[in-house]
Formats: structure tokens, sequence, C-alpha cells
């Protein structure tokens, strides 16, 4: 049983791009985005990449499920998992599903359903039995979906638009941004606005610095970038998250050396980890 006042963010996919399923990265996971945000009672979900499917595994053993699903924006490796989402298919459950990336009025059930047609998917959306209701939102605009929790959203530089989130509960806060691109010079004024005091910043790392030079204007940022944001935030905890599908294990544990040298206290998302404010 979740405490009341339990507030942490469980990850279940941290990939980028496309899932991975070679041994060389199974210590840090070859899943696609997918997180989970516990308040309390309450349950949040943050993008539907492949680690979603495990995580509806998980779920339907703990009986009816009530949950609200934000998605960052609609590239494949971040919805993915919504066809193989098994707690979708059960009619004792409900989510929400919100966006704020969609601005060309299909909203985000056009979207989705867009996705899960023939010849893409055999089945169709109307093939979930639970509870589905589809929330469209402003970046910018402040969330409640349950009481005690506030779940802000900002703009994210990222081709076809993405949003960033900031949970709030219990006077602790959680932040995801995924996927964006850090400007030439300075900060994104729209995250630090975002992240500022947060205590926990999650935070696309695709790159290093190095890759980065060859990689200027795919959307994507390097966990050097990250620090030196969440230094300028003021942020407690940076967690490098949205791994190259290249960067195996070992790539990765030298990326986890580096950052914990640089910002002591940083961590790297791994499938599994647990973190609480």
């Amino acid at each position: 049983m979740v405490g009341v006042e339990e507030f942490y963010v469980r990850f279940w996919g941290v990939r980028g791009s496309i899932a991975v399923g070679s041994p060389e990265v199974m210590r840090y996971g070859g899943n696609t985005s997918s997180l989970e945000i516990r308040c309390g009672s309450h349950l949040l979900l943050f993008d539907a990449g492949t680690g979603l499917r495990a995580l509806g595994m998980a779920l339907q053993k703990q009986g009816r499920v009530d949950a609200d699903l934000f998605l960052t924006h609609t590239h494949y490796d971040h919805v993915c998992g919504l066809p193989h989402f098994c707690a979708a298919f059960d009619p004792r459950n409900s989510f929400r599903i919100h966006a704020g990336h969609v601005t060309d009025g299909m909203g985000i059930k056009g979207v989705l359903k867009q996705m899960m047609c023939s010849p893409l998917f055999p089945v169709p959306l109307e093939i979930f039995q639970a509870d589905l209701s589809f929330h469209d939102f402003q970046q910018g605009e402040a969330l409640h979906p349950q009481p005690g929790i506030t779940v802000r959203t900002g703009p994210l530089s990222h081709p076809d638009l993405a949003t960033g989130y900031r949970v709030e509960y219990g006077g602790k806060s959680i932040c995801y941004l995924t996927d964006t691109e850090h400007p030439a010079e300075g900060f994104d004024e729209n995250i630090l606005k975002l992240i500022r005091g947060a205590d926990i910043v999650i935070y696309d790392s695709m790159y290093t610095d190095e890759e980065y030079a060859c990689r200027k204007g795919w959307g994507h940022s390097t966990w050097q970038a990250g620090a030196r944001l969440c230094d300028e935030a003021g942020v407690k905890t940076f967690v490098v998250f949205h791994h190259d599908p290249e960067h195996d294990d070992v790539f990765m544990d030298k990326i986890a050396a580096e950052v914990a040298a640089q910002r002591p206290g940083s961590v790297v998302a791994r499938e599994g980890m647990i973190l609480r404010p």
C-alpha cells in the first residue's frame, strides 16, 4: 500500500529513439521512455514508450487502476508501447490521456487513432476496454489532475513540438524534460522557469558534448548541458535520461562516473530505479 504522503518516480523505460535488446545494455535498460510517478494514492504516468508494456503488467497485479497519462510528444518511441498496454484492455480501469503539443486541431485522440489503424496496426484505438478520455491543453498551463497535485507544463525545443512537466506534491517537485535541445548560448528560459528549485530533474541527455557537435538540430541535448542547466536553476538531483541506443552499459558507466564527479548527487536513470525527493 502506497503511503498517503509517498512521492516517488520509477523508471520503466530510459532509452531514446528506438528500443534495444542486446545483453550490452541490460544493466541500464533498453526500453524507450516510460515513467511512473506516485503521489500518495494517486498514479501519474509519463510517456508511452516500450517500457509501458512492463508497467501495465505490474499495474494489473494491483487491481483496479485509475491514472493520468501525460505525453511529452507523439514521436513513435514515446507512444509505441500504448497498443501493448494491457491495463488499457481491462474494463475496470480508467485512464485520462493528456497532451499539449498537438496544435493542428486533430487533438491527441486523433493522433493516436492514426497510429492504431491499418496498415500500421491491426486493431483500432477503440479496442481498448478501459474508460479512456483525452485531454488537450496549452503549453504553459498548470494542471490539477487530482487533489493536492499540480502539474506545471512548458514548451520544449524539439521537432513537432514537445512538452516538459513539473509535478508538485507535498511541497516537493519532480520534473520531466525530454526531448529537448539546448540553445547555442545561455539557457532555455522556458525550462529554467519550469525547473527552478526543483528536487529532481529528469533531462534529455542523449549525447555527450563531443557527440553533439555533429548532431545539432536533431532535437536532443547532452548530459553536460543538463548539469549546467540544473546548476543555474538550483536543482537538487539531476537525472541523465533518454540514453542513445548506441551507448552500451560500459559507455553509460563512464557517463555516470563523469556526471557524478562534475555534479555530485547526480544519477543516470536505469530501468527499475526509484527516486524520492
